[in-house]
């Protein structure tokens, strides 16, 4: 699977191209303006991006109204096909956001039932009560995304529904070339969905990658060999920020080995979950973490651990959102161009070197030495050895373990030495040591 071996990148189209948050039915191709990244992403190393809903919606997205037309505040089909067309020129692949659990009131089939009623023929899309009402007075009830009446929910146990959502999918191949799926709130699906859409695309275009959207529970039910390919991982996601900003590496260090450890009852071994520091969900990294000098170092760890890296737009340079009570909009705001600096020189490197290292991409997890304030870990794989060593102290630190033997080469500095029982680790310090 060509996306363990990658780094994501993130975008919000709505946000990220400045369109207005309510559809106010102009079309205005703002989606163009992605294509105008594409040389700065390829630079970067990226090797896929993530884009957040562009297709037709009544607000941010996910209200969708139709699946086979971007929404016009960003474009047309046209637009999104040249941006398609720029970023695969530049090396990056293209995985759209399949909302797939619930639509918008103004998705054209609800449309119809609220018209129709009894007689519409997509009244079974839908879980539907005719015997009470709505919110919004439809004349009858439907169950909504979580208490989100905005969002109805799909009956993906209906075959007219599952028809139709995987033919939105062939098309989006054959009209754009999309290279994967992140599924949102792949929680909510139901897992005999997943397993035909793994089926479906696997045959359609062999290699494309889905990835879901999970909060919590055992990841393991549905990335498997049946449906998905990986999942979010929010359980190191808390764990990175927090450990940093109670100074308790314990913390992300106990996750990563309860998830990919040696020892037999490790849980997700073999598995390529996707890890992030900050989403269009979540306040930014560099707004939640206390002290700015671990900004490095939290995507030290982000590119050092078993998994695959995804980078949220704008935080490449260290930008800050702070997530509002009651809405997103902070998270996802438009950038006229890219900002890169110091952090975004770094992150460039550590793409580079972990793309090109077996270990990183593949190998094993092993802790070797843990501190309130210095990890380090071991990624190991048949063909390499690569210590990962952190240290989140504002002072010098002289590691001591019987692990740390060998000649090595720092993967990102190229410096050279050998180890015989120990490791200077100076203040906030990433170090990817090739062990020879």
């Amino acid at each position: 699977m060509w996306a363990y071996n990658e780094t994501f990148y993130q975008i919000y189209p709505i946000g990220f191209c400045d369109a207005p948050v309510h559809n106010d039915g102009v079309t205005v191709p703002r989606i163009r303006k992605i294509a105008g990244w594409s040389e700065y992403l390829q630079k970067l190393g990226i090797g896929s991006i993530i884009l957040n809903p562009i297709f037709d919606s009544d607000n941010h997205g996910y209200d969708t109204r139709d699946f086979k037309k971007i929404d016009c505040r960003l474009g047309t089909n046209e637009d999104f096909k040249y941006v398609c067309d720029t970023l695969h020129s530049h090396d990056v692949k293209i995985m759209l956001d399949g909302v797939f659990n619930h639509v918008g009131r103004g998705f054209w089939a609800f449309q119809d039932v609220q018209e129709k009623k009894w007689d519409s023929p997509y009244k079974d899309w839908f879980r539907i009560n005719f015997d009470g009402n709505s919110g919004y007075n439809d004349g009858f009830w439907y169950e909504g995304w979580e208490g989100h009446y905005e969002l109805v929910k799909l009956n993906l146990q209906n075959p007219a529904v599952v028809d139709y959502l995987l033919e939105c999918v062939r098309f989006w191949i054959e009209e754009f070339g999309i290279d994967g799926l992140r599924l949102d709130v792949a929680y909510s699906l139901d897992h005999n969905f997943m397993k035909r859409l793994r089926r479906y695309c696997e045959e359609l275009k062999p290699g494309f990658a889905l990835i879901g959207e999970v909060l919590f529970g055992d990841y393991n039910i549905i990335v498997n060999d049946e449906m998905l390919h990986s999942c979010t991982n929010y359980e190191c996601y808390k764990g990175i920020f927090s450990s940093f900003n109670s100074m308790n590496l314990f913390e992300i260090a106990h996750s990563l080995n309860r998830q990919y450890g040696p020892e037999q009852w490790c849980i997700y071994r073999g598995k390529h979950l996707m890890n992030f520091v900050d989403n269009h969900d979540v306040t930014r990294i560099a707004s939640i973490l206390t002290n700015k000098e671990h900004l490095p170092l939290a995507y030290g760890i982000l590119f050092g651990m078993p998994g695959i890296p995804c980078i949220y737009y704008g935080s490449e340079w260290g930008e800050e959102g702070v997530k509002a009570p009651d809405n997103d909009y902070a998270l996802r705001p438009a950038f006229e161009d890219p900002k890169p600096n110091e952090l975004t020189a770094f992150i460039t490197q550590l793409i580079a070197v972990r793309r090109e290292s077996d270990a990183l991409c593949n190998g094993g997890y092993h802790n070797v030495v843990i501190t309130n304030h210095q990890l380090i870990f071991e990624r190991k794989s048949d063909k390499e050895k690569v210590l990962v060593a952190i240290n989140a102290s504002d002072s010098e630190f002289t590691a001591n373990n019987d692990e740390l033997q060998g000649d090595y080469t720092d993967m990102i500095t190229q410096k050279e030495g050998t180890l015989s029982g120990q490791l200077d680790m100076p203040p906030y310090s990433v170090q990817f040591l090739s062990i020879s």
